[in-house]
């Protein structure tokens, strides 16, 4: 069983040129690419700092994770990686729980589950922060009108 990278690695992008051979090497093979030229595609797109291309990665490695089994795991992790990036927590969370399902002691998805957590959380006190001063805003315009219309 070969070692997942740590979350930290898909924050660096790959250098324009190796994305561009990855993506030389996929189109090349077209239709007949095989599982690993398409899963290195992937890889490369989920690192690229480009929404759209983590997008492209996410659909490659859908497609992996269907018809390969032997992939699965390096697909769950992947996709969960990808998802956080993409800012989709949720999805996430459910990618990283079903590897973890079959790898409780994976640390890589272990520290996977306490990003994705720490930014669900970090995400929900800065909405409450914001409710919380558009509230506090309402109330000093109210209490400014409501004093304007007694005088």
């Amino acid at each position: 069983m070969t070692a997942l990278p740590y979350a930290v690695d898909a924050e660096t992008p790959l250098r324009e040129a190796e994305l561009e051979t990855l993506r030389t090497q996929y189109e090349k093979e077209g239709d007949m690419a095989g599982i690993q030229t398409k899963f290195n595609y992937a890889w490369g797109l989920i690192k690229s700092n480009a929404r759209r291309d983590q997008q492209l990665g996410v659909q490659l490695l859908s497609e992996i994770f269907r018809v390969s089994p032997d992939r699965r795991r390096e697909c769950l992790y992947y996709l969960a990686l990808a998802n956080y990036k993409l800012g989709n927590y949720g999805e996430a969370r459910r990618y990283n729980d079903l590897l973890l399902d079959k790898e409780p002691a994976n640390h890589q998805a272990a520290d996977l589950r306490k990003l994705v957590d720490d930014k669900v959380t970090k995400e929900g006190l800065m909405g409450v922060a914001i409710i919380s001063g558009v509230a506090i805003a309402a109330g000093v315009v109210g209490g400014i009108l409501f004093r304007g219309k007694r005088r």
